[in-house]
């Protein structure tokens, strides 16, 4: 079970709280790669957020246990090689402990607001596909090579990393995205329920056999917005479970049936206060009950 700390709050909350997450047996620390709440519009948020890299190479030396990862870093802000650079950085500060978690980008007002170009769906996968295929070879080849529409590298070295960094794809199309995730993926992410995650977990494992690669090679890890003694009606999020410790418990056990590896208890919220009060109850109600 891992924790997703939110980066509205200040560094020294977002310190404080990964040490007590550590301290009380979380397996992980995840980190959004966002610049700004989102409004689901082009429209700008006053919420501006920290950057994810620099909170992960702070955590990295300020919690040495858990394994630390962005959620998801949006492959439009950085130029991929770039990207390597800086996840192999990370990992190394950390002991080989982080995930680099990369997505095609979404959000909107962001890319509005700072001029990065996003594009149509099927834009953006194409972009993410060439990206994937410049972190791949340089953060694993002696040297890459990649001829792209959206990049191109020549004869690239290969970042300086003491430790293989696993590669998790944020992805939840089923024909073209879990698609990406076989192919260059050795984690996969998704928001859902048990019912969606099993839905998807299958159709990652039909696009598995079609390239001939094991689909347990894949690592699979989840996330909802979880609120405890609460109902459905009371969470406005599209993908929330809501209700008694005993529910929730029997929510994972759904999840944990459907294939999954790793349950991440979102605190994207505001208050620290209501986040610290969350992931205390799941480690001290919850958790217990899974082992």
């Amino acid at each position: 079970m891992s924790a997703w700390l939110s980066t509205v709050w200040s560094a020294g909350d977002v310190v404080a709280v990964a040490h007590e997450v550590e301290a009380a047996g979380y397996d992980g620390i995840w980190i959004a790669d966002h610049f700004m709440g989102n409004t689901g519009t082009e429209e700008r948020s006053d919420v501006a957020l920290r950057d994810c890299f620099s909170v992960l190479a702070g955590l990295a030396t300020a919690v040495p246990r858990v394994r630390l990862g962005s959620l998801v870093a949006g492959i439009t802000y950085r130029h991929p090689a770039v990207l390597a650079n800086i996840a192999a950085t990370t990992s190394d500060l950390s002991g080989g402990r982080l995930v680099l978690g990369v997505g095609a980008g979404w959000q909107l007002n962001e890319h509005a607001a700072y001029g990065i170009p996003l594009g149509p769906v099927r834009e953006r996968i194409d972009r993410f596909e060439e990206g994937l295929a410049v972190l791949d070879g340089v953060l694993r080849a002696p040297r890459t090579t990649v001829t792209g529409h959206h990049y191109a590298v020549t004869d690239a070295p290969q970042v300086p990393a003491a430790d293989r960094i696993p590669l998790l794809v944020g992805a939840s199309g089923e024909q073209r995205m879990l698609g990406v995730v076989a192919r260059w993926a050795d984690e996969w992410n998704t928001w859902s329920t048990p019912e969606v995650f099993a839905r998807k977990s299958a159709v990652l494992d039909e696009h598995c056999e079609r390239i001939g690669r094991d689909p347990r090679e894949i690592r699979r890890s989840t996330q909802a917005i979880f609120a405890l003694d609460a109902t459905p009606e009371d969470v406005r999020a599209p993908v929330a479970v809501a209700g008694s410790v005993a529910q929730v418990v029997d929510t994972i056990g759904r999840w944990r049936e459907a294939g999954l590896d790793e349950l991440i208890v979102p605190v994207i919220r505001d208050d620290v206060t209501q986040g610290r009060e969350l992931l205390g109850r799941f480690a001290t109600e919850v958790r217990p009950q899974l082992d």
